[in-house]
């Protein structure tokens, strides 16, 4: 059995098991505390970070990134990096605007401040750190509304691996509460529909202990 190394509330981990979801790749997920700084993690990663994939072949392919365009260039039958070239361009560069600006402007600033703090004990959420990251998710949701409302997917005419990027980062917030969706009604629309993808359902199901989800975390019909 492949193993993923993973953090559950983090929006790269989830990304890479949405992809393998989608591609019908079975894998068991293993729970990294990365802040314990296990040696035999970090013989895996040196960047001691997740996700972490590990194939039964024992090929170890760390980063959500790397593991993307491997597991497009492995296991072919699923095509989420883009149809043709245009797409393959667009899909990419929306998995870089999630991986590098919604990441730093919101995910770093809300998840960073109510998750990683509480995991690796060092201290409480900065109240003008959260207030940055709010601000800054509510440009990120227009443009996201956006792409849903002028495209049938986020990067074109066929769901991708830029779709679940997206997805990744907001249902991580979502599990915390942080999305008011009735300002976003384009981007919950769109999220509903990748919400309700088999593929997503282990992560609605999710138990973690230490936080609560929201209410209407799991609801497909939100």
């Amino acid at each position: 059995m492949r193993i993923l190394h993973h953090l559950p509330l983090s929006p790269q981990s989830r990304l890479v098991r949405l992809l393998l979801g989608e591609k019908r790749l079975p894998c068991e997920l293993v729970f990294e505390k990365i802040w314990e700084k296990n040696e035999a993690f970090q013989a895996l990663n040196p960047a001691g970070e997740v996700p972490v994939l590990v194939e039964d072949s024992g090929q170890i392919v760390p980063g959500a990134s790397v593991i993307a365009e491997y597991l497009e260039d492995v296991y072919p039958e699923t095509i989420l990096m883009g149809r043709t070239i245009a797409e393959r361009v667009e899909v990419r560069r929306l998995l870089d605007w999630f991986d590098r600006l919604f990441q730093d402007e919101v995910s770093v600033n809300l998840l960073g401040e109510k998750v990683e703090k509480r995991l690796f004990g060092v201290g409480q959420p900065d109240g003008n750190v959260l207030r940055i990251g709010y601000k800054n998710l509510r440009f990120h949701l227009d443009y996201i509304g956006y792409l849903a409302e002028t495209r049938t997917w986020l990067a074109g005419p066929s769901l991708s691996a830029a779709d679940f990027a997206a997805a990744a980062h907001l249902s991580a917030l979502d599990f915390l509460g942080d999305i008011n969706w009735a300002h976003a009604p384009s981007v919950r629309d769109w999220y509903a529909r990748v919400k309700s993808r088999p593929c997503f359902r282990p992560l609605l199901a999710d138990k973690i202990s230490g936080f609560t989800p929201s209410a209407h975390y799991a609801d497909l019909d939100f």
